[in-house]
């Protein structure tokens, strides 16, 4: 039997804007893992247990608060190698970016996005020294490296000169409860949130590279009064521009911040929504817009990174922080029935190749790929 460690020190423990993104991947992932069938099993480290349990995955909690990143940083280069080696794994694999120095066995990391690199000035200095360096030889020492996208791919060839036969794209998926509700079901959720029958949603943790203010801008612009802008997402980082700019802009009558919302009430509101908007600079891939779209509601992204990849042919697209582009955009879903028709059918057909099952396959695979190379 094979075992394979897997560093899930990111799953989070509590509400908030940190059981968005990497937490679902992570959870998702590793929940939907192939069954190890005797030739595999599956050792979990983290500080949180994850809400399900497998009788081929054995949790192994630990006491150290690596919620805080600087405990985290520390468990992952001395805890876990020694616990790894005493355990005999066979491999080890990072969830987020970063592997331990020095590993008794082979490595595989998880690499989300690149964006400390193509936009260094929007994370703080210590962070972004030590993504940049201990990213860079984590993907060099790795025996397989991971990535949610093909663009994500790219960055890594590009950036590490990691050779492209050795990078997997695992994209995430779509769960289940993520699809068109009965209409009656949405009427009451819009009349308990007091919310109006037309409102344009953006769903992500506030910060720089969502490049909110353009939305803000737009929405500005935008000849609709009455059609206020929804903000789904709990505070990150450096947002204060946000809050500035609504005032600057005259929109706080009509910019709602609802902070972090839970994981099962999130369908609801793109059912309720009557687009999503996500004017990004730059992601890993794009899980608002896929999961909008299992929900029958039209998309508009930036046309950038691995944004494309998320709306496929189901979306409409505009340059980022081209303010007009995106609101006549936004016009063609607001005043145009019929296309939004042709969207919604398009959108559904998209999402289906988007899958936790088919998620945990692919990573199977790189597990057998990194032990037989």
């Amino acid at each position: 039997m094979r075992r394979v460690g897997i560093n899930a020190h990111l799953l989070s423990g509590e509400a908030g804007y940190r059981r968005a993104g990497i937490h679902q991947y992570i959870a998702q992932t590793v929940a939907n893992l192939p069954p190890g069938e005797g030739a595999y099993d599956y050792t979990l480290f983290t500080r949180f247990r994850p809400s399900w349990q497998r009788p081929d995955v054995t949790v192994v909690p630990t006491s150290w608060p690596t919620e805080k990143r600087w405990v985290r940083i520390l468990w992952e280069q001395s805890a876990w190698p020694l616990a790894a080696a005493r355990q005999e794994m066979d491999l080890l694999h990072s969830m987020a970016f970063v592997t331990p120095l020095w590993s008794p066995c082979p490595t595989v990391v998880t690499v989300y996005d690149l964006s400390f690199l193509h936009y260094p000035d929007r994370f703080p200095f210590l962070q972004r020294l030590y993504l940049r360096t201990q990213t860079r030889r984590s993907c060099r020492q790795a025996r397989r490296v991971v990535t949610i996208s093909e663009s994500g791919r790219q960055d890594v060839h590009h950036f590490f000169g990691v050779p492209g036969e050795k990078i997997d794209v695992v994209p995430p998926g779509v769960d289940k409860r993520f699809q068109p509700l009965p209409e009656g079901e949405v009427a009451a959720f819009r009349r308990r949130r007091q919310l109006p029958e037309r409102f344009v949603l953006h769903v992500g943790t506030l910060q720089p590279r969502k490049d909110i203010p353009t939305l803000l801008e737009a929405m500005a612009r935008l000849d609709r009064p009455d059609l206020p802008l929804v903000l789904v997402g709990g505070k990150g980082w450096m947002y204060d521009e946000i809050f500035a700019r609504v005032e600057a802009l005259e929109l706080a009558q009509r910019v709602r911040f609802t902070g972090y919302v839970p994981d099962e009430e999130l369908p609801l509101w793109y059912n309720a929504a009557s687009l999503l908007v996500l004017p990004s600079v730059y992601e890993g891939f794009g899980l608002p817009l896929v999961q909008a779209l299992a929900c029958g509601t039209p998309v508009v992204a930036a046309d950038a990174s691995a944004l494309p990849e998320a709306v496929g042919d189901a979306g409409l697209l505009f340059p980022p922080g081209e303010v007009e582009v995106l609101v006549n955009q936004m016009l063609v879903i607001l005043d145009m029935p019929e296309q939004v028709a042709t969207m919604r059918q398009r959108g559904l057909a998209h999402v289906e190749q988007f899958s936790w099952a088919r998620s945990g396959q692919r990573m199977a695979t790189v597990y057998r790929r990194a032990l037989s190379s």
